[in-house]
């Protein structure tokens, strides 16, 4: 094979790989380490368990998935049985998501809410600084990039008036809160080193905001981990029980990254987003890869085949052999054939041509040949070289035993 088709192959595995690396970016068979908080998601960093077990902790009340941008509630009219911001001391509303930054007519209609005796759980690594500002404290946002951190939180749990402490060993919980109010905020928990992590602001009207900066202590993994369901309980035990209505909202949830989308635009990702140019991408880039491949064997130059090396010195035995037969030096032609056979016992199996039993033990052991027919060779052996006259029969059969050796050893 030519050494530039040899580089083409080289070229072709190394593109191979970094499309499908670059493209697919698939994950290796081990814990994922996607944090995606949906409710569906059933893996580590997902919210499924969250989600689902609402209705055991509000029995009595609906479950209502929110898509819907919250400030287009408080324009709707009030004919509209679906009103997320209907307003009501029997509502709930349920926010688990990277980043909370309500602009400010989102911001509007979730007080409008509050104001009306509705209760908002807002759960997030990040929080917008109009709303920090509004609620006069500061927090330390963001997830842990370097894998440090606490990883343990703690909560007030107003059931059984403790402290209670969970722990999991997963991404740490790095946000907390800090210059608070203490004249507006009451801190439900903290986080294993002490930090505020949860707080709650009450209205007059009755209804509440809760801030939670640990959205990671509500996903499936950190709520599975031995008994820390229990800290769930103690959250959602802040939002009365006797609500009727509680909205899991998926809207602040993919904001954040539908803004980021838009401000990140690529051609392959839009490409990617369209069913059918993706796929006409895809086929047209295996047919050019099944083109390459078959365009590269075909020229290929055959390798030509390369006969296996013949036995020298059997073929040298018989031309021997034949030459003396000629003669009828029957007696010179033994003689040759021994020395032919004793020459190749001493390099090819390095045994001392002694022609005793101690010689045909040692050669039947090294050369796996039958030690009885080796007896009987080398017994052929010594009377042909003994007698001065060999018959033209017993020269054949000393030569038949003579390559059946060769042939076998």
């Amino acid at each position: 094979m030519k050494p530039a088709i040899t580089y083409q192959w080289y070229l072709l595995f190394l593109l191979a790989v970094v499309t499908l690396v670059s493209c697919n970016k698939q994950s290796e068979k081990r814990l994922d380490p996607r944090v995606t908080l949906f409710r569906n998601d059933k893996i580590p960093y997902g919210t499924w368990y969250a989600y689902n077990n609402l209705k055991h902790i509000f029995p009595d009340a609906e479950i209502e998935v929110n898509r819907k941008q919250v400030a287009t509630y408080a324009l709707a009219t009030e004919t509209d049985k679906k009103l997320v911001l209907e307003g009501s001391r029997y509502e709930a509303m349920v926010i688990i998501c990277k980043s909370f930054t309500p602009n400010e007519q989102e911001a509007g209609a979730l007080h409008a809410f509050i104001r009306k005796g509705g209760h908002v759980l807002v759960s997030a690594s990040n929080f917008g600084q109009a709303l920090l500002d509004t609620m006069r404290m500061s927090a330390s946002n963001g997830f842990s990039v370097t894998g440090e951190g606490p990883k343990g939180v703690t909560i007030d749990n107003p059931v059984t008036n403790k402290r209670d402490s969970f722990y999991y060993p997963g991404i740490p919980l790095t946000g907390y809160f800090y210059n608070i109010d203490s004249s507006i905020t009451t801190i439900l928990g903290r986080d294993s080193e002490g930090n505020p992590n949860f707080v709650k602001f009450d209205h007059k009207s009755g209804g509440s905001l809760q801030m939670h900066i640990a959205p990671l202590a509500l996903t499936n993994f950190f709520l599975l981990h031995k008994q820390n369901k229990k800290y769930y309980d103690a959250v959602m035990s802040y939002i009365p029980e006797n609500v009727t209505l509680v909205y899991w909202d998926d809207y602040f949830r993919v904001k954040k990254r539908e803004e980021e989308e838009d401000k990140q635009f690529s051609a392959l990702g839009w490409l990617q987003k369209q069913p059918g140019l993706a796929m006409a991408f895809w086929l047209t880039l295996l047919l050019a890869l099944i083109v390459y491949l078959f365009e590269s064997k075909r020229r290929q130059r055959a390798i030509p085949l390369r006969k296996p090396l013949k036995n020298a010195t059997v073929e040298f035995a018989r031309t021997v052999g034949r030459l003396y037969l000629q003669r009828k030096d029957n007696n010179n032609l033994a003689h040759k054939m021994a020395a032919i056979f004793t020459d190749r016992v001493r390099r090819q199996f390095n045994v001392r041509t002694t022609m005793d039993d101690d010689f045909i033990t040692k050669l039947a052991h090294k050369s796996g040949y039958d030690k009885s027919a080796l007896n009987n060779l080398v017994y052929q052996l010594k009377y042909a070289q003994a007698h001065p006259e060999v018959s033209d029969l017993e020269l054949l059969e000393l030569q038949k035993q003579l390559d059946h050796f060769y042939q076998n050893t």
